[in-house]
């Protein structure tokens, strides 16, 4: 279970950081790939479990307009089912040309306080999607009713996005690079590590606007620089 500190700190730190630090636990696949913000207005980072839904291809007989009309067709009931702060993540099989979803059911999901939505695939509605307040992060907009090309069938099970496994409870970090899957079992390491990684970055940052070389400060392999970094954290509070 996502902790609310591991979470604030989540929000914090980019996804950049994110993956350095996970590369450091021989977890080099864990950036989703291809997928994007729909809207430019997001101003914290997305962060919560996963909670999945998984499309194979459309098969015609099966996929009439009138699935919808049945409570318990599998993209509704996820819409429904995704607990609030969790983040929905689609296996849409990297397709993008039909919609995995538009923007009434992202609203639905909003309204239930869920923190976000990701998909491989595309959303149809994209600019009303884009101006609505929870992150959303496709592959590219699409018209298209998901229902040409998806058949949606797994709720919450194991599935792949953008070439990442994704497991039910997994932590879901989105920023305006990207989303990056983190294990659950070590998201807490992983928040820790990737704050302090921040204040050194950032400390570092500082200093090349100054116009220092990064030789020796960026690794810090020279003592001036880690004495450097101490003082800066210190006097920013860090």
């Amino acid at each position: 279970m996502l902790n609310t500190t591991t979470r604030d700190k989540l929000k914090t730190v980019s996804t950049a950081t994110l993956c350095t630090a996970l590369f450091k636990r021989g977890l080099r696949n864990q950036f989703i790939q291809n997928v994007h913000p729909v809207g430019q207005n997001q101003t914290a980072n997305m962060v919560g479990e996963a909670f999945t839904l998984r499309y194979i291809p459309a098969r015609e007989d099966l996929n009439p307009i009138t699935v919808f009309q049945n409570h318990a067709h599998p993209q509704r009931k996820a819409v429904e089912d995704c607990p609030p702060g969790a983040v929905m993540v689609i296996d849409s099989r990297k397709d993008a040309r039909a919609a995995s979803a538009g923007s009434i059911l992202v609203s639905r999901l909003m309204m239930r306080g869920v923190a976000g939505i990701v998909t491989d695939g595309g959303f149809r509605d994209s600019p009303e999607i884009g101006a609505l307040a929870i992150p959303a992060y496709h592959q590219r907009p699409s018209a298209p009713t998901n229902l040409t090309i998806h058949q949606a069938l797994d709720i919450n099970v194991p599935i792949g996005c953008g070439d990442v496994a994704v497991f039910p409870g997994d932590v879901m970090v989105g920023d305006k690079e990207g989303v990056v899957v983190i294990p659950a079992e070590i998201a807490g390491e992983i928040a820790d590590e990737a704050v302090e990684m921040t204040a050194f970055e950032d400390f570092v940052t500082e200093e090349v606007l100054k116009g220092r070389s990064i030789l020796g400060l960026y690794p810090p392999t020279q003592d001036q620089s880690k004495l450097d970094f101490e003082a800066w954290r210190k006097a920013n509070n860090r």
